[in-house]
């Protein structure tokens, strides 16, 4: 076969993280030259301009493209992301497009390659949550030629929206390929690198629920207001930029100098594990809070509906927005100890990125039919 000319899309600092293991290793193979494209959050100063994050990590063909205007309207940013891939493969030839997850991005990346007849690959279809990411999610699938699922209920899903079996392949959660790398720096390094003289600390991660803007600004509050009446120390990192963001960010403002917090538009991500890894607990409605930190042992107190319907795990509390019941589940977790089982196996055992590549190197692969049919159950 030759030389497979690979593209990356990531529009967000927890994309980028979860892809991050699979552009390496392809990036370290020569049987493919690597490029990503970075646009969405990354290029938003707000958010700490993550592309810098991207940059240094020492992948050779990055393209940077801006798709947000001043207002943060999904479908505006879709057509321009589209817009912009589209000129980007038109002036590279471009044989795969890997997408991750729900955001409109990955829709952008999903429906400019398969209406210009180029293979895409979806990471992480076939999994449910109660916003409107998963319908992008669904949608990315369908119009995605291969699937890399996390697990077997995530692949069950794909055939019951009539995916192909042979273009679904189990790899596991590939974030879970760095939260288990022995190159992780240590907690101390990470502490003075962002400035952090907490012994003890929280994380908390609150992002908006588009479906439900109406209660934005009500939700965030009573969130922020228990976090400040429970005395403890936390480490607040910025959401995501969905419509409600702004709402959340105007109570980050009222904490900003207060001593018992350090408020961030966004850690690298590697960092960020080594913070989840060492804190008492996670807090806020991320995704982080109930697929990464129950594989470190970490207590969580899930809010409101954004992650419904994710896998439960024994170490997550689920809560209303309600400020009393938010702190009360807070003082629970000072005797709350999470059980240790197998359960954390649902999402592989951190070898993604090795699966991946040995998927990419099979003949087969690259004869992928872009001509999708429905397939009956």
């Amino acid at each position: 076969m030759s030389k497979k000319n690979i593209l990356f899309l990531t529009g967000t600092r927890a994309d980028f993280g979860k892809i991050k293991s699979l552009i390496r290793i392809c990036d370290s193979d020569n049987f493919f030259k690597v490029h990503v494209f970075v646009t969405g959050m990354h290029m938003q100063k707000l958010y700490g301009y993550t592309v810098d994050e991207v940059i240094k990590s020492g992948f050779k063909n990055i393209f940077k493209y801006k798709n947000h205007d001043d207002a943060d309207h999904m479908d505006r940013t879709l057509s321009k992301t589209i817009d912009g891939l589209s000129s980007f493969i038109s002036d590279n030839h471009i044989d795969l497009i890997v997408v991750h997850g729900d955001r409109v991005e990955a829709l952008a990346g999903s429906i400019v390659g398969s209406l210009n007849n180029i293979l895409v690959a979806h990471v992480e279809g076939g999994e449910i949550s109660g916003t409107v990411d998963e319908l992008i999610r669904h949608a990315v699938s369908k119009m995605s030629h291969i699937h890399l699922v996390s697990n077997e209920k995530a692949k069950q899903r794909l055939l019951q929206l009539g995916e192909r079996k042979d273009s679904i392949h189990v790899i596991g959660s590939p974030d879970l390929d760095l939260m288990f790398s022995d190159k992780l720096p240590e907690i101390n390094f990470v502490k003075r690198h962002y400035g952090i003289d907490f012994d003890d600390y929280a994380i908390a991660m609150y992002h908006p629920v588009t479906t439900e803007i109406e209660y934005a600004e009500q939700n965030a509050k009573k969130f922020v207001d228990a976090l400040e009446l429970s005395g403890k120390k936390f480490i607040v990192i910025y959401p995501n930029n969905d419509l409600g963001s702004e709402e959340i960010l105007h109570q980050y403002r009222r904490i900003i100098d207060h001593p018992n917090f350090k408020v961030f538009p966004s850690i690298r991500f590697e960092y960020f594990l080594v913070l989840l890894k060492n804190c008492e607990f996670i807090i806020g409605n991320s995704s982080a809070a109930v697929r990464e930190a129950p594989y470190y042992n970490i207590p969580t107190i899930n809010l409101g509906s954004r992650q419904q319907n994710r896998v439960i795990f024994s170490s997550i509390i689920n809560c209303g927005h309600d400020t009393s019941k938010i702190l009360k589940n807070i003082n629970k977790l000072s005797s709350f100890r999470p059980k240790v089982s197998d359960e954390f196996k649902t999402f592989g055992l951190g070898n993604s990125d090795k699966t991946f590549k040995s998927i990419l190197h099979k003949k087969k692969f690259w004869e992928t039919e872009k001509q999708k049919q429905f397939q009956e159950i």
